[in-house]
């Protein structure tokens, strides 16, 4: 019994591949761990998967298509997406520089709260990044409901089951990334420079991200 599901092969490995693929909620994951610890990572993790449930909720209620059905909604969307992660990327360079700029080892041990500052709710800042994540956006709207038979009886019991593969998917590759970002953390703290250099790398990247998410498109 395929439970409404049309091609569940090419789902499972469609997934796979879109999940591994680089992007602001695995990269806030792993730098979360490596600064806060696993605990922060989890945390971090356990909004994404949060945002990932209501993305999907959206998808299977046939609400997310507004975005296709309403360009404005989607383009408001979508640059208070870029805005916020344009919030992070510069509040992490601005910690890198303040690393930079500290007298000693010691002291920016001593005194780590501007480092800290970017990243003071784990949970709620993955929920927003998940929430605003254009790769995650154009899974549910567009590649998630296809593989759903709409002659289905239950469809709601086929997109409970794709969900559940989403996130079995999504729990496997961010728990990896926490545990490799939690062995970099002892490395990265004991030297400051090297400390500040990857805070101001994922810095660059998240305005990366923000120029990207600045101009995605549901075409």
């Amino acid at each position: 019994m395929n439970y409404g599901i049309t091609d569940l092969t090419t789902f499972v490995l469609g997934t796979i591949f879109i999940v591994l693929l680089p992007g602001p909620n695995s990269l806030y994951v792993m730098s979360a761990a490596t600064r806060w610890g696993m605990g922060a990572g989890f945390r971090g993790a356990c909004g994404i998967f949060l945002g990932d449930t209501i993305l999907m909720v959206l998808s299977a209620t046939g609400v997310a298509s507004l975005l296709k059905t309403t360009p404005a909604l989607f383009l408001v969307l979508k640059f208070a997406g870029a805005i916020y992660l344009a919030w992070l990327g510069i509040g992490l360079l601005r910690a890198a520089l303040a690393g930079w700029r500290a007298p000693s080892p010691g002291a920016a041990m001593a005194s780590p709260a501007p480092e800290l500052a970017p990243y003071p709710r784990p949970f709620r800042t993955a929920l927003v990044i998940s929430l605003m994540n254009p790769k995650a956006i154009l899974f549910f709207v567009s590649f998630f409901i296809q593989f759903v038979d709409p002659a289905y009886a239950y469809p709601a019991l086929s997109f409970a089951i794709l969900g559940v593969i989403v996130q079995l998917c999504s729990a496997v590759y961010l728990s990896a990334l926490i545990l490799g970002g939690a062995h970099l953390a002892g490395m990265v703290r004991r030297r400051r420079r090297l400390s500040a250099t990857a805070t101001g790398s994922v810095g660059a990247l998240f305005l990366a991200f923000s120029a990207k998410l600045a101009t995605a498109s549901l075409n």
